[in-house]
């Protein structure tokens, strides 16, 4: 990709990258955070922070404070479990990366690990499949109309560091810069549905 440029830090981080889709996890790692397979074998390397564009998707639940107090504890979950099951089968048909789990949102990324041409284009149709998704979801579910989740997403493209983020065992990969925080504020600006 034109004007990436990856560095190595001096901090010292170590990855391993997985012998298998080749994602750089944390040292700490056992499993691939991309692939989910053992990382038996995989050595520790110097952490390679990464300048690159990336295509951000922010999905939040919408009126999830309510819901908590309406439902059950473990109807909750079952609830949330079934929209994150939702957003890893929609983010995998459309080549994409769930990047964290955060309560009741999902930070995807568009070009890291991997990139494509149509990076913007793929996570935008990946947020309009997930609100019809999520739309079929609650129609199929026999739960009351108060007690059905809906979605906003907002998606942002721009150029992002991508490196760990946090320290010992907590370390993840994550894109640092404006382009999550805009994703996330075009998302919040939406009542329900995608804004991009």
């Amino acid at each position: 990709m034109a004007g990436r440029r990856p560095r190595e830090r001096l901090a010292g981080n170590l990855l391993m990258n997985c012998p298998s889709c080749g994602f750089a996890n944390v040292a700490a790692a056992r499993f691939c955070a991309n692939c989910g397979k053992a990382l038996e074998g995989a050595t520790a390397t110097p952490e390679v922070v990464e300048r690159r564009q990336l295509t951000v998707l922010m999905c939040d639940a919408v009126g999830s404070t309510a819901l908590s107090q309406a439902l059950d504890p473990e109807d909750l979950r079952d609830l949330l479990a079934g929209y994150q099951q939702v957003c890893s089968d929609v983010v995998k048909h459309h080549d994409g990366h769930i990047a964290q789990y955060l309560g009741d949102g999902v930070l995807i990324y568009f070009g890291f690990p991997h990139a494509h041409e149509d990076d913007a284009r793929r996570a935008v149709r990946c947020g309009l499949d997930i609100l019809s998704r999520m739309e079929e979801l609650n129609s199929s579910a026999s739960r009351p109309a108060d007690a059905q989740l809906q979605v906003r997403a907002g998606v942002h493209t721009g150029r992002v560091v991508v490196g760990a983020v946090g320290t010992g065992p907590r370390q993840e990969n994550l894109a640092q810069g404006d382009t999550p925080n805009i994703a996330a504020r075009v998302g919040d600006d939406q009542a329900a549905g995608l804004g991009y």
